[in-house]
């Protein structure tokens, strides 16, 4: 009896008006407002949500202090620059034993025929077949040594990444050729590098090295590894120049009868040396220790931990040219967490084909292949009406971007959008550009079409591949991002040309454990890019854009010599109409993918 009189003397008069409210409303009329009420807790529930930016994106860099203008991450720990991101991955041979372990002996490298299925090969097969490539290496007079450079002269295939892994696994050292180096440059390697031995894939590139052999022109080359079959032709011209030319596989067997334990490297041993082409004189090398590249696949690892993860479910495909940093810091990260790496066949026509069966997860580009995947949709929309519907669309995909939302999962992307995702695999979650400029409008467009998280970064092989980054949430573009957490950047002054650090404009300075140690027997160059401290000047103008009164972070304009833009450089100036500053690339042509 107590407890009743408490609940009456708690009740409320409104509950019983609110009550006869109900009772005097039809049933139908209930019905319809608990459906309405259950569609606006569905939309809540199941409303797209932003992607959270891992910092505040007006201030996405700071000032470090007493530094003379110098700015590092804020996603950093402090002005301590990144090193390493995992304890077990201080080297690119650990990077892989890594993936090895996490994988569970999973999946590695795959390449198909035309028309077939993707064939794999696994982690420790991998493992397997590079220790007795090295070990064959080492059995005919290779040593394991930082000292002793061996040259990998290939397309993209699971046998370039063979090579170079039973290279880590002995302590030797990467120096790869591409065909565009020319000739002559190919030669100058050879001989700078003090190279005995290359792995080639074809015959055709075997002939080329010979020649030069046989001419007199690189006395020091001693032996010839094909990834392909031999001909005993070929065998037979090499015995008469004392080369020695033998397969990939023979080589694998004698290692196979002669086994040789790892001699795994240390993080400051030297882990390749490339050379880079420039508009005059002979390519310099840049080396690379394993250090170095650690470093900036962590800074890479770092910035984007909070909205992206890697594993071991993760797909690549590699058709950019194994012979620059920026295919090959995408492949450790695939690596380090035990994902997959799918090869194109090897013609940039059968890519699309090859994407569909191989249906990636992670896609680099470069932007000249962004332009055309843009023309293409573009020039689908051959009639106004669809035109106006493709450009609507297009607009409100991107307005969601802005709002920091990214799916693929709207009504424009089942109307519209979805023929373009399934057109790269429809599986991408990740799109990473460099090398070269973006267009602003190219970038935003893709970014709403292709519904994945598009990254835009600058740098170049001295500082291994990047150092400055999209930060997640920032899906802002015409710029190329904060600096990463393994580097520190700076401006100075380029007075000739008015470029003023003072305003917030000048050559792009880096320092940081991904910098590279100097140009291969080249002390003149070296000392032209490296200061005592250790800062790389780049040759490269850029420009911090301001956000605020007070606050700047690190945004670039960037240009290659090719855009249509404003062009300076620090040798010599190209008067190209532009409407903004940018950063300039100065000494170097981009060979990354001549093909597109």
């Amino acid at each position: 009896m107590q407890a009743q009189e408490i609940l009456r003397s708690l009740r409320l008069p409104e509950f019983d008006e609110f009550s006869q409210f109900f009772r005097s409303v039809p049933a139908a009329t209930l019905v319809g407002l608990g459906a309405f009420a259950a569609v606006i807790a569905y939309w809540f529930a199941s409303r797209p949500k932003a992607v959270k930016p891992p910092c505040n994106l007006l201030m996405q860099s700071e000032e470090l202090e007493g530094g003379g203008g110098t700015r590092h991450s804020v996603l950093g720990d402090g002005p301590k620059l990144l090193t390493h991101y995992y304890d077990d991955a201080r080297t690119m041979y650990e990077v892989f034993q890594r993936g090895l372990h996490i994988s569970e002996n999973g999946p590695c490298l795959g390449s198909r025929k035309p028309n077939q299925p993707y064939e794999w090969l696994t982690y420790k097969e991998v493992s397997d077949r590079a220790e007795c490539l090295g070990s064959g290496l080492l059995h005919q007079g290779c040593k394991a040594s930082s000292d002793q450079f061996i040259g990998v002269f290939a397309q993209n295939r699971p046998e370039w990444i063979i090579s170079e892994l039973a290279c880590y696994t002995y302590s030797m050292v990467v120096i790869p050729l591409y065909d565009t180096l020319g000739h002559g440059a190919i030669r100058y390697i050879i001989n700078t590098a003090d190279i005995s031995t290359v792995i080639c894939d074809k015959a055709e590139k075997a002939k080329i090295l010979l020649e030069n052999v046989e001419k007199g022109e690189t006395p020091g080359l001693k032996s010839v590894v094909l990834m392909d079959a031999v001909d005993q032709q070929l065998v037979e011209r090499g015995r008469n120049c004392s080369v020695r030319i033998q397969t990939m596989q023979e080589v694998e067997e004698c290692g196979r009868k002669n086994r040789r334990s790892p001699v795994p490297p240390t993080p400051d041993d030297l882990s390749i040396v490339c050379f880079t082409s420039g508009t005059t004189g002979n390519p310099k090398g840049a080396m690379l220790t394993h250090g170095n590249v650690v470093a900036d696949f962590s800074g890479f690892l770092k910035v984007t931990e909070s909205q992206w993860s890697p594993t071991c479910e993760d797909v690549h495909i590699s058709y950019l040219p194994l012979a620059h940093m920026f295919e090959r810091m995408v492949q450790s990260v695939v690596y380090c967490h035990g994902g997959r790496i799918g090869f194109f066949q090897g013609d940039i026509r059968l890519l699309s084909d090859d994407m569909k069966t191989l249906r990636p997860t992670i896609f680099p580009v470069v932007p000249r292949l962004l332009n055309r995947m843009y023309d293409k949709i573009f020039s689908q929309a051959d009639t106004p009406v669809k035109r106006w519907i493709l450009e609507f669309a297009s607009r409100r995909k991107e307005a969601e971007v802005r709002r920091g939302v990214i799916r693929n999962n709207s009504l424009w992307d089942k109307l519209l959008f979805n023929k373009v995702q399934a057109s790269l695999g429809g599986r991408v979650r990740m799109i990473v550009t460099g090398a070269a400029p973006a267009s602003p409008t190219v970038l935003g467009f893709l970014r709403a079409a292709l519904g994945c998280q598009v990254y835009e970064g600058y740098g170049q092989t001295e500082c291994t591949a990047g150092c400055t980054f999209t930060t997640p949430g920032d899906w802002t573009s015409g710029h190329v991002g904060a600096p990463l957490p393994c580097n520190f950047i700076k401006l100075v002054d380029v007075e000739e040309m008015n470029y003023f650090a003072s305003k917030g404009e000048g050559e792009i300075c880096v320092k940081g454990p991904n910098v590279f140690k100097g140009y291969l027997k080249d002390k003149e160059k070296t000392s032209e890019a490296l200061d005592q401290e250790g800062w790389l000047y780049t040759g490269d103008v850029g420009k911090w854009l301001a956000v605020s009164h007070f606050i700047w972070y690190c945004n670039f304009h960037s240009s290659d010599t090719s855009a249509d833009q404003l062009t300076d450089r620090i040798a010599e100036t190209i008067d190209i109409k532009s409407n903004h500053w940018n950063i300039c690339r100065i000494g170097g042509q981009c060979h990354l993918f001549q093909e597109i």
